[in-house]
């Protein structure tokens, strides 16, 4: 349930909803680092009417750490920019070429960029939330938990909120131990080598005394177990820490149609994410 402050609010960012597609722009391959390196570039998506600063949400793409582009999910930055959200997606390092940490170095610098960058996009660089889907969720609340990707960004970190889709790997240590010795795990190998002391530093549920902004977590009725397991898991630690979570579980859907569903506009997952914004 929400409150009258959050319905006004919900009301007001509702308001402000642009139905045609006419009135979104786009600005693509920007270069979020001194690189020109399209693994560290980004897309923007926004409204032309720029009178007054909206909400940000920063898209991290899945793939399973080695696969993926930002520009697979141009119709979720149309669809948010549309509902009034100014919309990132980015790119980053992949593996075999990067390991983890270089994946969260990158993302920590492209919401530097967004920090610097977003209000010349009618963006409001205080209201920036992170948004991830399978391996995107782990990057996003990785750098969000360990402090050392924005500390090395050289910012503060300036995440307001969470949204976490079908997140993957939250506990990468217990994944890693106990999961079955199959291709997938192989891939993952690539990313987080065969060191259970580096499977621990890269899961974000071991750094969740560190989190201080609220969470929007959704997972699939049909997901994999993990991931079924671990998001329970970071709600329940969070709500323990009088951390604001919400959890979702969106029944019938397995692990890409949580985000394939965000294809279409009018997905009640816009509606979740319209009512975190509003209440946030």
């Amino acid at each position: 349930m929400i409150n009258s402050k959050c319905l006004l609010m919900l009301f007001a960012l509702l308001s402000q909803i642009t139905v045609l597609t006419a009135k979104v722009k786009v600005e693509k391959n920007i270069n979020y680092t001194s690189q020109n390196d399209e693994r560290r570039q980004l897309n923007v998506y926004y409204q032309k009417d720029l009178s007054k600063p909206k909400d940000v949400i920063i898209f991290i793409h899945g793939g399973s750490w080695s696969s993926g582009k930002k520009d697979i999910y141009w119709w979720l930055g149309r669809n948010l920019a549309r509902k009034g959200v100014v919309t990132v997606t980015i790119n980053y390092g992949l593996a075999p070429e990067n390991k983890y940490m270089q994946m969260g170095n990158d993302c920590a610098e492209a919401v530097k960029w967004v920090q610097s960058h977003i209000g010349d996009y009618g963006g409001d660089p205080s209201r920036i939330f992170l948004m991830g889907h399978s391996a995107g969720g782990h990057l996003a609340e990785l750098i969000n938990a360990d402090p050392q990707y924005f500390k090395k960004a050289g910012i503060k970190n300036p995440v307001k909120g969470l949204i976490l889709d079908d997140p993957f790997g939250l506990d990468m240590k217990e994944y890693m131990s106990t999961a079955e010795k199959d291709k997938s795990y192989e891939d993952f190998l690539r990313t987080f080598t065969t060191d259970p002391v580096t499977w621990a530093e890269a899961s974000p549920l071991l750094y969740v005394q560190n989190i201080r902004n609220p969470h929007l977590i959704f997972y699939g009725a049909k997901t994999y177990p993990a991931i079924q397991i671990q998001s329970a898991r970071l709600h329940e630690m969070l709500t323990a820490e009088k951390i604001p979570s919400e959890i979702q579980v969106i029944k019938g859907k397995k692990h890409v149609g949580m985000i394939a569903q965000m294809v279409f506009g009018t997905n009640r997952l816009y509606d979740f994410i319209l009512e975190f914004l509003a209440c946030t």
